[in-house]
């Protein structure tokens, strides 16, 4: 039996009298079907024709397809995909541009000046390859992404075979691309019609930036404009303390009590931070069906807080994990993400147990999926679902005893990643990118850097 997974992939086996066709077996691995279980099978296999699985199990009920590529996945673990519910996949180019500073200082005195200078048409395509490069390489295989110019980071995602939530800038002043803010809507509009429809791996969505960015009447039409395509809402809520004063200050309400006055909230929204959320705020927020996407190290790294996600998982929200962009964390790196987020969760009340391992991974891959409502299609190693699928390498020392696969919250790592396979095609295969050449993705950005020197 091969132990390597290079040598691993074959286009012919053994005649059999399966009745059904199979494009893609993976066998000979260590199975996760759901992250929300516990359960694993040692020696399993999955079967997946075009882009959907269609049988799994242990391998003695594993099948022999007379054609179709084959993976032996031995010593490696599948499971589902890692979903980074929020992401500013151009912003790659600022990665390690303005470092520790206060968000306020951060965002006025040099993200978004950076941002009207920098951000162009190009800039937004050849930073979300790089963003996707680094996202497919760490096992992400579905993005939330929220910027300008979305049609070229659309565009982008779609050639690197990343799935993706692509979510069009709405904020009231000028910005890339939409120099009138009052025009902000009639693009987002155009974007999401553009979209809607075209692929099966980009779902187009509506990011209102935030509620001390967007005024009563910019808020109110975004969510009403959402409504009327059927798509995503997604914005920047509770994040710091200064904007809770901020917003108490004009509205005499909490940001989450302000959106719930003005009817911006349902089960379409969904609140990315939520760091400075009382117990009320909970309580609206999960009585409208609220998603919420924490993204704990963006939040460390700018000090604006720790997100209450137990209380959160207590009520049964959905919740999800973001990396943010690069600029604030600087990775999109999903396993680092998990790790942080269960080890500063326990600190706020000195439990050590207050939320575990599982909560997180869940988060990580199907809580992701459910909270931008993609859960009857992703999030799961079942028959039926899409088969966006990573194979980590187990045998790993890092890895090594291997018990559960709550393991990788804590002891994963971007470097186990040996293949990727998204809408049931590879693509990564043995940690190289089988979809696009980056080194020249990483040619354009370089170029585009030396720009802001």
């Amino acid at each position: 039996m091969q132990h390597t997974l290079e040598a691993q992939i074959t286009k012919k086996l053994h005649p059999t009298t399966f009745f059904m066709t199979i494009d893609l077996l993976i066998k000979n691995c260590h199975l996760v079907p759901d992250p929300a279980k516990n359960e694993s099978i040692p020696h399993g296999f999955i079967a997946i024709k075009d882009e959907r699985i269609v049988q799994t199990g242990p391998m003695d009920q594993c099948p022999e397809p007379d054609k179709g590529t084959v993976i032996d996945g031995q010593g490696h673990l599948a499971m589902s995909g890692l979903v980074n519910g929020h992401c500013h996949a151009p912003m790659t180019l600022f990665r390690g541009m303005a470092d520790d500073l206060v968000l306020s200082s951060w965002l006025n005195e040099h993200i978004f000046p950076a941002e009207a200078k920098h951000v162009s048409p190009e800039m937004a395509y050849w930073c979300s390859k790089l963003a996707a490069a680094e996202m497919l390489l760490s096992g992400t295989t579905t993005v939330a992404d929220a910027y300008f110019f979305e049609e070229e980071v659309s565009q982008a995602f779609l050639e690197t075979g990343i799935r993706a939530m692509p979510a069009q800038a709405i904020i009231d002043f000028p910005a890339p691309g939409v120099p009138d803010p009052a025009k902000a809507l009639h693009v987002a509009e155009a974007f999401i019609d553009s979209w809607t429809g075209k692929t099966p791996l980009i779902t187009p969505a509506l990011f209102a930036h935030s509620p001390y960015t967007c005024c009563t009447e910019t808020l109110v039409h975004a969510k009403k404009l959402a409504r009327q395509k059927k798509v995503p809402f997604f914005m920047h809520l509770a994040e710091t303390a200064d904007e809770i004063q901020h917003i108490h200050q004009e509205q005499g309400a909490t940001p989450v009590q302000h959106l719930e006055a003005i009817g911006v909230l349902d089960t379409h929204t969904v609140c990315v931070h939520a760091v400075w959320v009382n117990a009320k705020d909970i309580d609206i927020l999960d009585t409208h069906g609220c998603s919420v996407i924490s993204c704990p190290q963006s939040n460390l790294k700018l000090a604006s807080g720790i997100a209450p996600v137990p209380l959160m998982l207590k009520k049964g929200m959905r919740v999800g994990l973001g990396t943010d962009g690069c600029a604030s964390n600087n990775t999109l790196d999903m396993f680092r993400e998990m790790d942080i987020c269960a080890k500063i969760q326990k600190l706020p009340a000195l439990d050590p147990v207050g939320t575990p391992a599982e909560n997180i991974l869940h988060a990580a891959t199907i809580g992701g999926a459910q909270a931008l409502g993609m859960a009857d299609d992703i999030g799961a190693l079942i028959p039926g679902n899409i088969a966006d699928i990573i194979l980590l390498d187990i045998q790993n020392p890092q890895l090594q005893p291997f018990y559960t696969a709550n393991t990788l919250v804590y002891s994963g790592s971007a470097s186990t990643v040996r293949s990727v396979i998204v809408h049931g095609q590879l693509v990564v295969h043995n940690r190289e990118l089988l979809t696009f050449d980056l080194n020249e993705t990483k040619k354009h950005v370089r170029t585009l850097a030396e720009q802001i020197k």
